[in-house]
């Protein structure tokens, strides 16, 4: 149990490392090396490793270590291609089922991801909005959803090459957290319309 626990605190660090540029694509990045940074040994670095590579955030270089992924624009706009087709459907069918109580309950989360973005922690800014995310899509009651939903979700979030996470600036998470408070506005009084908008626009 506690070689899971701190293979997942190293993990969770990556990951973190990787949304805020720590990790650069291209490079390559040894076990030993991060260990020693983490002031663990190598083995917890090396399955985190190991797990990154399954999501495809990193690849295996035999006798050297891991090589951050690097992407392009055109992986962004397909993650948010895939994204819009499981996530809009849903977003516009809970929006005729679930009462404007319960989207009200989501504020906070909404607000939030405003106060992370006007801070321009990009770090936490990716945090809160997958938070907001996997909060509206849990109200569809599909765990297996939320789940793959937040793991494109996340991908999506890893730093391009030459650019931000996401390929977003500061001004462009602004703009984005905005447009979560205004789904909530629209989600609250029940306009259709305005709901299908705003999910569009979200995934552009």
């Amino acid at each position: 149990m506690q070689r899971a626990s701190v293979r997942g605190q190293i993990l969770d660090a990556l990951r973190t490392a990787l949304v805020a540029g720590e990790l650069q694509p291209g490079e390559v990045y040894s076990a030993p090396v991060l260990g020693e940074r983490f002031g663990v040994s190598a083995t917890p670095v090396r399955e985190a490793m190991q797990q990154l590579a399954l999501e495809g955030a990193v690849e295996v270089v035999p006798n050297r270590g891991f090589r951050v992924v690097e992407r392009g624009a055109r992986e962004l706009a397909e993650l948010a291609e895939v994204r819009a087709l499981i996530e809009v459907p849903v977003v516009l069918r809970l929006a005729r089922t679930v009462p404007a109580e319960r989207w009200a309950e989501l504020r906070p989360l909404a607000e939030a991801t405003v106060r992370a973005a006007s801070g321009g922690c990009r770090v936490t800014y990716a945090e809160s909005d997958r938070a907001f995310h996997r909060a509206v899509l849990g109200l569809a009651g599909n765990e297996q959803l939320v789940r793959i939903a937040d793991d494109l979700h996340r991908r999506s979030q890893w730093p391009l090459v030459g650019g931000s996470a996401g390929g977003l600036g500061r001004a462009e998470l602004i703009a984005d957290a905005a447009q979560h408070g205004a789904l909530l506005d629209a989600l609250v009084v029940g306009d259709l319309d305005v709901v299908r908008v705003l999910v569009g626009e979200h995934f552009a």
